[in-house]
This record gives structure tokens, sequence and C-alpha cells, in this order.
């Protein structure tokens, strides 16, 4: 049991939102919460990220350095409140949440805000040519968790909302799960995801997509000028 203090302060408005959505998923991902039921930390490399998690909880957070064991530095955002606290735990997320983390209780309207920032959290984009296939230029959205139960809610999530399945694999170091949509699914994800060209977004990782996707339409644009031969 919690002992009495002084009555908890509100920081951050609870009411859902897509910009709270968004930053739920980064906590999903890149955040985790101590165990003494107040403090929340957020971790990346990339302060823009950092930035745009102050932005959408609209709290001007301060930034520091942190450092790994390997001597690594990476940016963090450190804070106590208990009021915010416990609505992440209402949502389903806990201490020690990497390997446990399940279902999470999200509005369905916001999400895909909320994939969007487990995306730019734990989330990667890559895009190759496959010679196999005349040449064929391929690409995949993935998303990882160490957890499968949450893996296997996102993909049945991501299956009622936008009709498309993915395939889940291991990493090579058995470490984590990966949920993998290729091509023309992973075009609808982005779809979902990217649906307003003004949405908060780490923006180094929607530049990849989009030189990828300036790629495919060309590519399209050939095939249908072969086609036409």
């Amino acid at each position: 049991m919690r002992k009495r203090g002084p009555k908890p302060k509100r920081i951050i408005n609870e009411k859902w939102n897509a910009n709270l959505a968004y930053a739920i998923g980064l906590i999903t991902t890149d955040g985790c919460l101590s165990s003494d039921g107040l403090l929340i930390d957020l971790t990346s490399k990339d302060r823009e990220q950092l930035l745009n998690f102050s932005k959408c909880l609209g709290v001007d957070f301060k930034i520091s350095n942190k450092w790994n064991s390997n001597g690594d530095k990476h940016l963090r955002i450190q804070f106590k409140n208990r009021i915010f606290y416990d609505f992440l735990l209402s949502v389903g997320l806990t201490p020690r949440k990497s390997l446990t983390m399940g279902k999470l209780v999200i509005p369905d309207k916001y999400f895909f805000d909320f994939l969007r920032g487990c995306f730019d959290g734990d989330g990667c984009f890559y895009s190759y040519w496959d010679p196999r296939w005349r040449s064929s230029h391929m690409f995949y959205v993935v998303f990882a968790s160490a957890s499968k139960k949450h893996i296997l809610w996102l993909r049945k999530v991501i299956q009622l909302r936008a009709n498309i399945a993915g395939h889940i694999t291991m990493s090579t170091n058995n470490s984590f799960f990966q949920l993998k949509f290729a091509k023309r699914e992973a075009l609808e994800v982005i779809k979902k995801m990217y649906y307003n060209p003004e949405v908060v977004c780490l923006s180094r990782k929607r530049l990849k997509i989009e030189k990828a996707l300036v790629i495919e339409g060309k590519q399209q644009k050939l095939y249908a000028q072969v086609e036409k031969q």
C-alpha cells in the first residue's frame, strides 16, 4: 500500500487524442516505468524523438545524457508523476514490461497513432532490389518486441483494422520477435500511420520510407510502359 502524502499534481492531460496515443507508443517501445510507482523514463538516440514526446504531452521536459554499459551515449527524459504513471498502468504498461507485456488499452480511433509511436521507437523500414523477380524493388515495415504476447496482439489488431496479416519471425539472436509487412501490406500500414502530412513522427524514418516509395513509383511506371509494348 502506498504511503499517504501530498495530493499528486496533474501535469499531463490524459484525455485521448492522436498525440497522446503516439507518446504512449514511444513509451511502450523506448520507455520504462520504475517500480516505485512514480518514475517514467524515455531513452533514445534521437533528440527529435524526445522533443516529439514533449510536444505530444504538452510538457517542456528536460533532456539529459545517458551512457550504457558499452559507453554509448543516449539521450533521455525522466520525470515523476503519480497520476500519469497510474494512467499508464491502466493502459496495460508495467515495470519490467519488455518480456511480459501483452494487450494494451488503446482507443480504436487512435490505434495507428499509437502504432506510429511504436514504429518510431522499436520499428524499422528497409528496402532492397530483389534480383530473383525482374530486379523487383522490395520493402518492409517491421515492428519489434521481446514479448510474444504483445507482438501477437499487435498483429491481431492490425489485421482487424487494415485486413492484413503480416508474418512473425525471430531476430537472428533469438532475443525478440518481429512483425513484418512486405510491400502491398506495408503500403497499407504506411497509409494508416501517416494518414496526414502533419502527424508527429520521427523525420528520418519517414524520409527513408518516402525515398523508397519514390523508387517504387518509378518502377511501377516502368512496368506499365513495358506491358504496353
